[in-house]
């Protein structure tokens, strides 16, 4: 099968189950392009990811940047539609329909079930990433932890703890 089909099937179903944005699919993105389809190594997909977060936009950059490494411009152009288009298109269906059960208790239900299955899905995808870290060791999780911690259960922004852990690094503490 051609690079761009699979990008595109591919992209395209993880698309319908990212709850909470392609952060929460990383986990099972980086399954299949490291682990199934051997597209990247894990340092080469931590490094898109840090590309991707840095770079002004939407956080689905990533999913670009692959499809660029595979199959050039048309390759990120259909990993970009793969992962917009069928979520985008569900998103809009499904909120037509939604807004019929505005207050009831199911409503209140289903949206509550899905905040920790999108928590633990953007959890996976933080351990995904530092262990794909170049160099890491025992402090540079020990950081990670208790960023997490701080970020989860206290009002710090999370830019703080970039700022630490970053100025570790400059000190060449991680």
């Amino acid at each position: 099968m051609s690079p761009l089909v699979t990008i595109g099937l591919r992209f395209s179903v993880l698309s319908l189950v990212a709850i909470g944005g392609v952060t929460s699919i990383l986990p099972e993105v980086h399954r299949v392009t490291v682990d199934v389809h051997h597209w990247l190594t894990d340092a080469e997909f931590t490094q898109m990811f840090a590309i991707a977060q840095a770079s002004p936009g939407p956080n689905m950059l990533i999913v670009a940047l692959i499809g660029f490494h595979v199959a050039g411009l048309p390759g990120a152009l259909t990993a970009a539609a793969a992962i917009c288009l069928p979520s985008c298109t569900l998103a809009y269906l499904v909120e037509r329909v939604w807004q019929r059960f505005r207050g009831t208790p199911l409503r209140r239900a289903v949206e509550a079930g899905l905040a920790p299955i999108t928590i633990g899905l953007m959890l996976a995808t933080g351990w995904l990433v530092a262990r794909g870290a170049p160099g890491t060791s025992g402090v540079a999780y020990a950081i990670t932890a208790v960023s997490a911690a701080l970020v989860l259960f206290t009002r710090v922004h999370p830019l703080w703890c970039l700022a630490v852990a970053a100025a570790l690094g400059l000190l060449g503490l991680v």
